[in-house]
């Protein structure tokens, strides 16, 4: 018989989520708000509709309602690759000799190859709903930035896309899915912007940031009617999305009486961990059940280990909101690293609010030992993983090998966010014995911090 869980009337008969999961509504003491870079007030309903669309604006700013239903034709979408499969690393287990249990969340069943489509979606159907005639947006490794391309054609609208230069580079393939889709691509920083033309002024021959894609993004959606800026990570509304990930691994694990000890997601804006952990921390703040959470980024743009709570700008060029989390500072560019969609200098709100609260751990690896456990991963469970789904995979071996050192028998459930074939210049580095670990200074993450905002 099908054990009774508490938000089973939001599940269909096949366990899709009919309602997203609001974690921040279950938070006593909330996120705080964002503030309007002019002023240091919150931004207002009003301020933030002339960026975002309207109704990606009031779940922006909801705080309150735990379940937000999910529109039928975005349910439909999803039927078309979810519930995404929680699998048991039978084969894992035994290559590593632990007796801990190791379930993955495997995110890359889809066109895009990664999570991103859950968020992609939504936002191209508000966007339509509004009557717009297209959107902009950053992309790191390029899994956002082909799962929105996807969901734009879906709807007939116009997508751009500023992908950071040195994935816009290392990544020709991802890019390429992206104008098959109908997208614009441009790397950035450009010279198409103001704000991009500021910052290679500034960093000449850059990489580019996630940060710096924004900035070019936010001022070419602000720039053009009938367009608005969307957001992969970061932001609550993509936290929101995202729950459906977290959602359908507790019906599974519930189904059959598994309780996890252990709950692994890879971090760079929040987006993936905040979703897969969302129904799991808030049975721990209800003080329901218990878990530990690890949030794993790298070494290398260590924003949780190394970074200051503080209020800070989410873009290079200072053009949007300010928002209080983990940050190493707004100009803050990671080395050019293999695992893009990590290298953003902040942590979304939500998350580090719970971080700073100690509800949840983090952990910096470095990009080496990921692709170790990349490769591992891929030889023995047969799946290539994404570069930044493998800092969840090193994180859970090493987990799963304390368990065979104490004996304990542990359940261990990671987040594995999607396939790496478009990333294989990143494995032959590997390969090849040229990829190296450049872990920042103190002195290089202080020169940034020092130049954060006086709020």
């Amino acid at each position: 018989m099908k054990k009774e869980i508490p938000y089973k009337i939001y599940l269909e008969e096949n366990e899709l989520p009919k309602a997203w999961m609001n974690l921040r509504a279950y938070m006593d003491k909330k996120p705080a708000p964002l503030l309007n870079p002019a002023t240091l007030q919150p931004m207002t309903k009003e301020e933030l509709s002339q960026v975002f669309c309207e109704e990606l604006v009031k779940q922006e700013l909801d705080d309150t309602t735990k379940m937000i239903e999910i529109p039928q034709e975005i349910r439909d979408f999803y039927k078309m690759y979810r519930p995404a499969p929680l699998v048991r690393a039978y084969c894992l287990e035994k290559a590593l000799g632990t007796p801990a249990h190791i379930y993955y969340k495997f995110e890359g069943n889809n066109t895009s190859g990664s999570h991103k489509l859950n968020s992609a979606i939504a936002q191209a159907y508000y966007a339509q709903k509004q009557g717009l005639k297209g959107v902009t947006t950053e992309t790191g490794a390029g899994q956002w930035g082909t799962a929105l391309s996807m969901a734009c054609s879906y709807f007939g609208l116009d997508c751009r896309v500023y992908m950071v230069k040195v994935s816009y580079e290392q990544k020709p393939f991802r890019r390429e899915v992206m104008r098959t889709y109908g997208a614009n691509v441009t790397p950035s920083p450009s010279t198409t912007t103001a704000v991009g033309r500021k910052i290679l002024e500034e960093f000449p021959g850059t990489t580019g940031s996630l940060g710096c894609a924004i900035s070019e993004a936010v001022e070419a959606a602000t720039s053009m009617d009938g367009y608005r800026y969307v957001l992969g990570s970061v932001l609550n509304q993509v936290l929101l999305h995202q729950s459906v990930i977290g959602l359908e691994a507790k019906a599974a694990l519930d189904k059959y009486d598994v309780k996890p000890d252990i709950i692994i997601g890879c971090a760079g804006g929040g987006s993936n961990l905040g979703g897969l952990i969302a129904p799991f921390m808030a049975e721990k703040l209800e003080g329901k059940a218990d878990y530990r959470f690890i949030a794993v980024e790298p070494a290398s743009c260590p924003s949780l280990t190394r970074g200051k709570y503080a209020y800070d700008y989410c873009d290079t060029g200072k053009v949007c909101p300010l928002s209080k989390m983990y940050t190493l500072g707004s100009g803050f560019i990671p080395s050019a690293n293999h695992a893009g969609g990590l290298r953003y200098h902040g942590m979304t709100s939500t998350l580090s609010e719970l971080y700073a609260q100690g509800l949840m751990e983090a952990r910096a690896v470095e990009q080496t030992s990921v692709f170790e456990a990349a490769e591992y991963f891929a030889r023995v469970e047969g799946i290539l993983p994404a570069p930044e789904s493998s800092h969840a995979i090193r994180v859970a071996i090493d987990e799963a090998v304390k368990c065979k050192e104490t004996g304990e028998e542990k359940t261990i459930v990671f987040g594995l966010t999607g396939t790496g074939y478009f990333d294989m210049v990143a494995y032959e580095k590997f390969h090849d014995g040229k990829m190296s670990d450049y872990i920042p200074s103190d002195e290089e993450i202080g020169k940034a911090l020092a130049k954060l905002p006086n709020v």
